[in-house]
């Protein structure tokens, strides 16, 4: 009966944190592959722990170093996650930290129950509460930083502009959580009290994180599809050359073979339908409509045939003109993650 109630508040805060997902982009089994993550981080810290105790200087200030280093290894795989682009917004970042620190917290309580002294039940389902959501709580306030300063990162690579706000975000993300976790672990008050100041601080950090994303990605909608639609309706009325991308596309026409300039063409025009009709399913997504409007058989059939249309294009024009034109055809990790949304939707 202890065992289950030091992992049913672990449970709790993963299903609230997944539901929350309107968009899906996190699977079930990636979310238990990172819980079994979030384990293997507890043994190292463990085993880390057991050398640092041994350090006079670290030992003294246990309650200051030890959740700094916990953040740090939970960090590691989500870094990883960020950097491979498998946590595009926000909310999949959140979530997919929830998943390690709540993988990390289990190990942790069953480690309270096999090596600690015997509690009663309601002290071990009270500790586990606080202890779990200091773990999925930093954990997945940490994702949400990294995730948002590996963006700034690919930006800077690539000469574009960099928003102060996200900078600042980013920052306040990572030194939020650190300085939560250093604060539960090193300032101890009515175990109520200090259960009510952890939910009410990581609460109001996750509501913050949920609200900036959602005005992230209504931004990269409303913005980048309305754009896209009107480059679109350019293309298919023959008033290509009338708009900004046109004259850029003339402008670099001298520099390559008619054949190969004609591929570009379609190249631009079919990444524009398939971007718009992946944003597309993103927002019936979120509007949870999904059941209510699939995709057609044949609407699934257009879309794949056009993405092997789009991928010999790719071939077609090789690598020098796909950076030439990268100013028209953006990939941001927003784009890339509907596109492969969408791919995923036409095979299932």
């Amino acid at each position: 009966m202890q065992f289950v109630a030091a992992l049913l508040p672990v449970a709790i805060y993963l299903l609230v944190v997944y539901k929350i997902d309107n968009f899906a982009l996190v699977s079930v089994r990636r979310l238990f592959l990172l819980v079994a993550v979030g384990m293997v981080a507890a043994l190292v810290c463990f085993g880390l722990f057991q050398y640092t105790a041994r350090l006079s200087p670290l030992a003294a200030l246990s309650d200051y170093a030890n959740p700094v280093l916990e953040e740090v290894v939970k960090a590691v795989p989500l870094l990883v996650l960020a950097c491979r682009k498998k946590m595009v917004f926000f909310i999949d970042s959140v979530i997919c930290g929830s998943a390690v620190g709540g993988g990390f917290s289990i190990l942790e309580n069953l480690f309270y129950l096999l090596l600690g002294q015997e509690l009663g039940v309601g002290t071990v389902l009270f500790r586990g509460l606080e202890v779990a959501l200091i773990h999925v709580g930093c954990s997945a306030i940490v994702a949400a930083g990294l995730m948002l300063a590996v963006r700034l990162a690919g930006r800077a690579r690539s000469r574009l502009e960099l928003n102060r706000g996200d900078i600042l975000m980013a920052l306040f993300l990572l030194v939020a959580a650190l300085a939560l976790h250093v604060c539960h672990n090193a300032f101890h008050f009515n175990p109520l009290m200090q259960f009510v100041f952890v939910l009410g601080t990581t609460g109001g950090l996750l509501a913050l994180t949920y609200q900036y994303d959602v005005s992230m990605i209504h931004r990269w909608l409303d913005k980048g599809l309305d754009k896209q639609l009107s480059l679109l309706r350019a293309f298919r009325e023959g008033r290509l050359c009338d708009t900004t991308t046109g004259a850029f596309l003339k402008s670099v026409k001298e520099s390559f073979p008619p054949e190969v300039f004609f591929d570009i063409i379609c190249y631009v025009q079919l990444n524009m339908e398939l971007s718009v009709a992946a944003k597309s399913r993103v927002m019936i997504r979120e509007s949870g409509l999904t059941q209510e409007l699939p995709l057609s058989e044949e609407q699934k059939e257009l879309i794949r045939s056009q993405f092997v249309e789009y991928r010999q294009l790719e071939k077609n024009i090789g690598k020098t003109a796909r950076m030439t034109i990268a100013p028209v055809v953006k990939y941001y990790p927003a784009d890339l993650k509907s596109l492969d949304d969408l791919r995923a939707e036409c095979r299932s």
